[in-house]
């Protein structure tokens, strides 16, 4: 389990590693989660289970994934009084941004059903 989170954590290094050398607008993370995908997924093309390490880390990180909201839980029962005094700027905030998530969502499955369907301009 050691080798998977050692590989996991790489891969995050290769990705803030990007992210600062070519200034690129998007968390270094998620390129490391973009590169880890890509070396998977040329693993299993070459006929191999790449990384089984990998599979057993993000398991047990998965398994204790609600642990790692605890800290958030105790933030806001802390600042509580600084929350409700925010509270009507947070709710609308927390409405806008599910709806444009939202909508973004749909738009983007609806042009890649389209894209994949072939009928892309159609």
């Amino acid at each position: 389990m050691l080798r998977g989170i050692a590989a996991l954590l790489l891969f995050q290094l290769l990705g803030e590693s990007l992210v600062f050398l070519t200034k690129l607008p998007v968390p270094g993370p998620v390129i490391g989660l973009v590169l880890l995908f890509v070396a998977l997924h040329l693993g299993r093309r070459a006929g191999r289970a790449p990384f089984p390490q990998v599979e057993t880390a993000a398991s047990a990180l998965l398994s204790n994934l609600g642990l790692l909201f605890v800290p958030a839980g105790v933030g806001i029962v802390s600042l509580w009084g600084v929350l409700e005094a925010q509270l009507p700027a947070i709710a609308v905030v927390l409405v806008v941004s599910a709806a444009v998530t939202l909508a973004v969502t749909v738009w983007t499955f609806i042009a890649a059903r389209r894209f994949f369907d072939g009928k892309w301009g159609a």
